[in-house]
């Protein structure tokens, strides 16, 4: 019982991983990481996405941003005109890269870039969304 226990385990590290790696290097290849200031000053001309949750979202959000959560975007990507640059931001790269791979292979969209650092290391501009 145990051996197979371990066996589980160790194949959940090796994907865990094998998956981090294949997006740190996907990311690394699109070369579609921009920094804190770069986002900033060229964000005007962007759709800005949040793809964190809509409770993260609703405490501190870039303004200007919407929320499109990483987990709901296959059924919302119909919001995005893939004509305009996207800039997307979580708390993960890793999340950014996936999204912006989602929307240029299965989306066709041609400009999405994403914020380097996460957005808890964010210094801009920043909204909170009040609830009544």
């Amino acid at each position: 019982m145990n051996t197979v226990l371990y066996i589980i385990v160790i194949g959940f590290i090796i994907y865990w991983v094998g998956s981090w790696l294949y997006f740190w290097y996907k990311g690394r290849q699109m070369k579609g990481s921009l920094d804190q200031e770069t986002f900033e000053t060229t964000m005007r001309k962007a759709q800005i996405v949040d793809l964190r949750e809509k409770n993260a979202f609703d405490s501190k959000h870039i303004l200007g941003a919407r929320n499109l959560p990483y987990t709901q975007l296959k059924y919302n990507e119909g919001e995005l005109r893939p004509d305009l640059p996207v800039y997307l931001y979580g708390d993960s790269k890793n999340i950014c890269v996936r999204a912006a791979l989602k929307l240029q292979k299965k989306w066709g969209f041609e400009d999405v870039k994403w914020l380097e650092d996460r957005f808890s290391d964010w210094e801009g501009k920043t909204k909170k969304t009040t609830k009544i």
